[in-house]
């Protein structure tokens, strides 16, 4: 049995010692008769020896009272949790290349960052355990959320990523670092990052060969997604008042994003159209599955019931034998 507040168990000695102390002075009912050998030969009865019955109920009537208020239970099923034993931080590049729109949703030509945000989206409702957290970078790193298991909370600051959030620029190195210092300290069974790009780097604070060295030395594993097709794309413009579109070549170093996995025991995939970048992250959800069982109690049967009517029948009997077979008079 345990005990939802055990500490209010330490209310029953300070009670009954207030009830005995207030009790200490208090002199028994007698009768006065003019010569003992008027009542010599009478002896003690079984009523007369259980006179201080009341007093005892009334203790343990407080008793069972404080114990129910303790809350009493039994843990009556032992469960086992499987977890997945992962964090993942998934790092998004939000720069301005990923507006290039050529990426399809049905017959919607759409551009990069929102056919990611799409799969992503999936990729965070397929797990069920994991800690997830979310970075988006273009010349700058930024934490959209750090690791955590509310789904939903996730989800809504995943639609808060939008082009041009972030200065321009593709910083790879330093979303690499904000990844690892994401995952470094955690103790998790699996630290995974999952780096999708575009792009080439061009920031010049970090090198992303030597963020990756870094990211090793923390046990973190990085998969590199290169988006996009490959030469000339559609780039959305304004010209005149409306939207036209102009052919533009983006060019992705996709050497240095073999090198970062390779590095840290990851994984470079390429993603050139929607179908392959949900077969990218669903081979990811796959790779990075690893059990852990936990032991826990989870159900519980509560016992405040039966204390609390324990205490209310020895009420009940207490009143009862004061106030007829055990009744004091005067």
């Amino acid at each position: 049995m345990v005990f939802k507040t055990p500490w209010i168990l330490a209310l029953i000695p300070i009670v009954l010692a207030g009830i005995w102390w207030m009790r200490r002075d208090r002199k028994p009912t007698t009768f006065r008769f003019s010569s003992q050998q008027l009542v010599g030969g009478v002896g003690s009865s079984l009523r007369t020896r259980l006179l201080p019955l009341p007093t005892i109920l009334r203790y343990m009537v407080l008793t069972l009272f404080i114990f129910a208020l303790a809350g009493p239970r039994f843990v009556s099923e032992e469960t086992v949790r499987k977890t997945q034993g992962i964090d993942i931080v998934l790092t998004i590049d939000a720069s301005g290349s990923m507006a290039a729109e050529d990426f399809n949703i049905g017959d919607k030509r759409v551009n990069r960052l929102t056919i990611v945000k799409e799969v992503v989206a999936e990729f965070i409702e397929q797990r069920d355990s994991d800690r997830i957290g979310l970075i988006t970078f273009a010349a700058l790193a930024y934490t959209v959320t750090p690791l955590t298991t509310d789904y939903s909370w996730l989800l809504e600051n995943l639609k808060r990523v939008r082009l041009g959030m972030i200065q321009d620029g593709t910083a790879i190195g330093s979303a690499i670092m904000s990844s690892v210092a994401r995952l470094k300290d955690s103790d998790a069974k699996s630290k995974v990052a999952i780096l999708l790009t575009d792009g080439v780097n061009n920031g010049r604070e970090v090198d992303p060969i030597e963020a990756a060295r870094v990211a090793k030395s923390f046990g973190v594993k990085i998969y590199t997604i290169g988006a996009g097709t490959s030469g000339y794309v559609p780039f959305p413009m304004r010209a005149f008042g409306r939207q036209i579109y102009r052919d533009v070549k983006i060019d992705l170093d996709e050497d240095v994003l073999k090198e970062v996995a390779y590095i840290t025991g990851g994984k470079y995939f390429r993603a050139m159209d929607a179908a392959k970048l949900r077969a990218i992250y669903d081979e990811i959800d796959q790779l990075e599955k690893t059990e852990v069982e936990e032991l826990g109690y989870f159900e519980y049967t509560e016992l405040f019931g039966w204390f609390l009517g324990a205490g209310m029948i020895l009420l009940l009997l207490e009143i009862l034998l004061k106030n007829t077979w055990l009744l004091r008079v005067p």
